[in-house]
């Protein structure tokens, strides 16, 4: 959607929130022309809210905003904990919710939002900002064309040194964004889940995780975050029969790559037999523009969001098993969530 057609769109939106990550929602929505009120309890918050959007309105309560006309949309960035309350409050109000991942902080949270959300015909979007990436929406094409053939599997690596969370660990901070491109890459929910996480700073918040998701079909998932690690990667990583695909975030140019590597069998046994890299192209675009725009345009045309919120509950139910797993040290089965010793 370009700027030109959005200049028809009437949709107003207050962001709660204007900290870490609030801030580049502030920025982006008042540079779509959209953004009417920017809220964040702290001086330092609305000091910064005021420097990149000084067209806003800035106020230290929400209170004020779910009377008013003129506010069509909530976009929450506040920290996880309060997501699921201030969500409700907005769809009492009348409110379309553009919320920051986690949508909730566990899976019964997530269907009540789900629930609310319909109840009062309201749109429920969720933070899931890598699914509106232009390379990642252009792996979609290429697995839904069966370009790469069969899925064998997918890996997810989101490693870093930081941001160090205190009030949720690694696989809820770090792992949303991948799970939910999994999620829509395998096209369906994980029959079972095992996960592992270790917490070396600070106690039962886990700063390592790893887990293994078996989806129907056989095709297999793989998912590490870490926010203790010597340096950057963003990776996913797509096996099918035919083609390989990786879309590296980490990379200024050439982020999605394709792979037409084979196995050969020989007289003495399996021999891989690499290729060069296809570079595939894309459009051009800020995911996060593209993300705001996606709400704007939602709100305006009343239509489910690409994230929406029954996307973002599988990726809480998952989120759940993968952390029902760790705590119990079994695999977990998403049928009724039941654990069963390794």
């Amino acid at each position: 959607m370009s700027l030109s057609s959005l200049n028809n769109l009437d949709r107003r939106v207050a962001v709660l929130g204007c900290g870490y990550w609030g801030r580049n929602l502030v920025r982006n929505f008042s540079q779509l022309g959209a953004l009417s009120v920017v809220v964040d309890p702290s001086p330092q918050g609305r000091e910064e809210a005021h420097s990149l959007a000084p067209e806003a309105e800035i106020l230290a309560d929400p209170s004020a905003l779910w009377s008013r006309d003129d506010i069509h949309g909530i976009v929450i960035a506040t920290p996880a904990p309060t997501h699921y309350d201030l969500a409700c409050e907005a769809f009492a109000a009348g409110k379309d919710v553009m919320v920051e991942k986690p949508m909730a902080m566990n899976a019964d949270e997530g269907e009540r939002l789900v629930a609310a959300a319909a109840e009062h015909d309201r749109l429920l979007m969720v933070g899931h900002l890598l699914e509106h990436h232009p390379a990642v929406r252009r792996l979609y094409e290429l697995v839904a064309e069966g370009a790469l053939g069969k899925l064998r599997y997918i890996q997810c690596r989101r490693l870093n040194m930081g941001k160090i969370r205190t009030a949720e660990n690694a696989l809820w901070s770090l792992s949303p964004h991948d799970l939910s491109v999994m999620l829509r890459l395998a096209g369906a929910e994980p029959e079972s889940v095992e996960c592992h996480g270790q917490a070396f700073i600070q106690p039962e918040v886990a700063d390592v995780v790893h887990a293994h998701l078996n989806f129907p079909g056989g095709v297999q998932g793989y998912l590490q975050a870490s926010w203790l690690n010597p340096f950057k990667e963003q990776r996913i990583v797509v096996v099918g029969e035919e083609r390989m695909a990786v879309f590296d975030d980490t990379l200024a140019e050439g982020k999605l790559q394709l792979f037409a590597h084979q196995v050969e069998f020989g007289e003495r046994g399996p021999v891989a037999k690499k290729v060069s890299a296809e570079i595939v192209d894309y459009p051009e675009q800020e995911p996060l523009k593209a993300e705001c725009q996606h709400f704007l345009q939602c709100m305006q045309d009343r239509k489910q969001p690409f994230t929406d919120g029954q996307s973002g509950q599988l990726v809480m139910r998952t989120l759940e098993a993968c952390q029902r797993s760790m705590d119990a040290e079994a695999k977990v089965d998403l049928a009724n969530l039941e654990v069963a010793s390794l």
